[in-house]
C-alpha cells in the first residue's frame, strides 16, 4: 500500500504543476504602452520584460507581461511609465514615482515617433497598501570611466544599481544611462 500512496503523491503533484500565461503589449506610442499595462494588469498580469526597437511592425516598444496559474494578487498593481530624451527630466518623473511608493521593472530605449530617442522606464506599486517611498538616482555620462567612479560614490550613499542602458539624450548625445535606487 505504501507504494500506491507515493504513487499518488506523485501524481498529484504533476496535477498542480503551475503553469504561465503571456501577452505581448506592442505600441508605437509610450501613451498608449501605460494605458495598456494597466488594463492587463486589471486582468492579472504582472511586468515580465520590455524592449524598444525594429520589428516586424516598424519602431516599438514591446512589453511582455505574465500571469501564473495560482493568479494571486497580481492583478493589484498600477503600472507607470516614463519617457524622455532629457536626462533632468526623467529624474524629477522617477522621483515623483520613487514619492508615491513605484517600483523600478525595466528600461529600454526607444525611437519614438515624436520625440526622437527616449530612455522609456516602466514601474509598479500595489493598487492598495502603504508604499514605501524610493528615492531613486538617474546617473548618465558618455564616458564609462566616469560612470564608474559616479556608480561607486553612489553604491557608498547606499544607492543599488537597478539597470542601464545607452540612449541618446538631448544633450549629452550618446550616453550612457543607469538607474539606481535606495529604499527609505
Amino acid at each position: 500500500m505504501h507504494l500506491m500512496g507515493v504513487f499518488l503523491a506523485v501524481l498529484g503533484g504533476i496535477a498542480t504543476a503551475q503553469t504561465y500565461d503571456y501577452k505581448v503589449l506592442a505600441t508605437t506610442k509610450t501613451s498608449t504602452m501605460e494605458r495598456e499595462l494597466n488594463e492587463a494588469a486589471q486582468a492579472g498580469y504582472v511586468f515580465a520584460a520590455v524592449m524598444g526597437g525594429e520589428t516586424a511592425a516598424g519602431n516599438e516598444i514591446v512589453v511582455i507581461m505574465t500571469r501564473t496559474s495560482g493568479g494571486g494578487a497580481a492583478g493589484r498593481r498600477r503600472y507607470k511609465l516614463v519617457a524622455t530624451s532629457r536626462t533632468g527630466t526623467m529624474q524629477r518623473e522617477l522621483q515623483q514615482a520613487g514619492d508615491e511608493g513605484f517600483r523600478y521593472c525595466g528600461q529600454t530605449v526607444y525611437e519614438s515617433t515624436f520625440g526622437g530617442r527616449e530612455v522609456v522606464v516602466i514601474l509598479e506599486r500595489p493598487a492598495s497598501g502603504e508604499p514605501k517611498r524610493i528615492e531613486y538616482k538617474l546617473l548618465a555620462t558618455n564616458r564609462t570611466s566616469t560612470m564608474e567612479r559616479e556608480l561607486k560614490q553612489a553604491g557608498q550613499a547606499g544607492f543599488q544599481l537597478l539597470g542601464m542602458t545607452v540612449g541618446k539624450t538631448a544633450f549629452g548625445g550618446n550616453e550612457l544611462v543607469s538607474i539606481l535606487q535606495r529604499v527609505e
